[in-house]
């Protein structure tokens, strides 16, 4: 059974930090795309940042850029997200997911999911 297990989310001050993880169990091959999108209230799902299985290829939202980093570390079945220079409108439920390809991320769809970890940007 294919879990995605988020945590680091929080509430944190605008012009903050934080990073989020993301812990994936059984999966039975390492060859997944991962994932972040986000969901704001009142909002849709939207894509934030995904890295192909062997992390040389990384795709992160235009808006994002320059502040969210995406990582993973397949040692540990692990991806995570720096968030930099925190804003109120990155307030949000952030879900990690996996993918066969990357391109699927992008395009808004995924084979797993996680639950989500909720980031709340105060202002």
């Amino acid at each position: 059974q294919v879990q995605l297990v988020e945590s680091g989310g929080g509430l944190v001050q605008a012009g903050g930090s934080l990073r989020l993880s993301c812990a994936a169990s059984g999966l039975t091959s390492r060859s997944y795309a991962m994932g972040w999108f986000r969901q704001a209230p009142g909002k849709e799902r939207e894509f934030v940042a995904a890295i192909s299985w062997s992390g040389d290829r990384i795709d992160v939202r235009t808006s994002m850029k320059g502040r969210f980093i995406i990582s993973r570390d397949n040692a540990k079945n692990t991806v995570y997200l720096q968030m930099n220079s925190l804003k109120p409108e990155d307030t949000a439920v952030y879900y990690c997911a996996a993918a066969t390809s990357q391109v699927q991320l992008r395009n808004g769809r995924a084979d797993y999911w996680g639950k989500g970890t909720l980031v709340t940007i105060s202002s």
